[in-house]
């Protein structure tokens, strides 16, 4: 082969690969917009597009780390890049929207709840990413960040959606706000859902189900989303509960062995 067409050829493989890099990239990026957007929705009054834009990033951070997989793009830049983007989404942006709905009027009480979320998720991001080599890949261990993001953004948006005001539930407001970022540092275990793979086959009532919630969340997102991630919140609790019943480590993260 001739020299110049030995470089074209390493030139246009290079370009291919940072153009694949890129995707998985681009996703994130998209997220973090959310996380912006949602921010700047608050600031101006618009609560139902700020908590929808919070749910849209999760969507789209959900999406990342799939196609980084799928596409072999994983990297080291693309988990920290992740990381900062969901810190803003799923920490920043929820506190600030459900502060500015509900907490501001408390004065110190409502900046101070929602600074425990912030600094909550700043932390279970950073024990994550420690931890991702030792931990139980079938498990989290604490509220996953999205989640604790979901309770926050999801009662805004309900609320929102029937014309409730933000001073009319601020005690509730308060006890979710206080409560998804405790969650999120505790031991608590949160099954993961890594070891559902949707290319094996699967039994025909689950893809009945899977449709029946498709109709569901069209037919009412907000009651349906709010009410998929508080229960998914209230069995980790349960099982918390079960398993220190039975004498059992809280954690099945840190006191088990890793089975990946």
């Amino acid at each position: 082969m001739h020299p110049s067409n030995r470089r074209r050829d390493v030139r246009d493989m290079t370009l291919r690969q940072q153009s694949i890099y890129l995707l998985p990239n681009l996703f994130t990026t998209a997220a973090l917009f959310g996380g912006f957007y949602a921010i700047v929705q608050a600031m101006n009054g618009r609560f139902l597009h700020a908590s929808v834009a919070i749910f849209v990033a999760m969507v789209l951070d959900g999406l990342d780390g799939r196609v980084a997989r799928l596409t072999h793009t994983q990297s080291a830049f693309g988990a920290e890049y992740d990381s900062l983007s969901d810190m803003v989404s799923f920490g920043i942006a929820p506190a600030l929207v459900v502060y500015v709905w509900a907490l501001k009027d408390l004065g110190k009480i409502g900046w101070i709840v929602a600074f425990i979320y912030a600094v909550g998720a700043a932390l279970r991001l950073a024990r994550f990413n420690t931890m991702l080599s030792v931990q139980d890949k079938r498990w989290f261990q604490g509220l996953p960040s999205p989640a604790a993001a979901a309770l926050v953004a999801g009662l805004v948006w309900v609320c929102t959606e029937y014309g409730i005001e933000g001073e009319a539930v601020r005690p509730i407001a308060l006890i979710f706000t206080l409560a998804a970022g405790l969650t999120m540092v505790s031991n608590i275990p949160f099954y993961s859902f890594k070891e559902i793979n949707a290319r094996k086959a699967v039994p025909f009532v689950t893809l009945l189900m899977v449709v029946l919630f498709i109709v569901a969340v069209s037919s009412g997102p907000a009651e349906v989303m709010f009410g998929l991630f508080v229960i998914y919140t209230l069995v980790g609790y349960g099982l918390a509960l079960w398993r220190l019943i039975k004498r059992k480590p809280v954690s099945k993260v840190s006191n088990e062995p890793n089975h990946s």
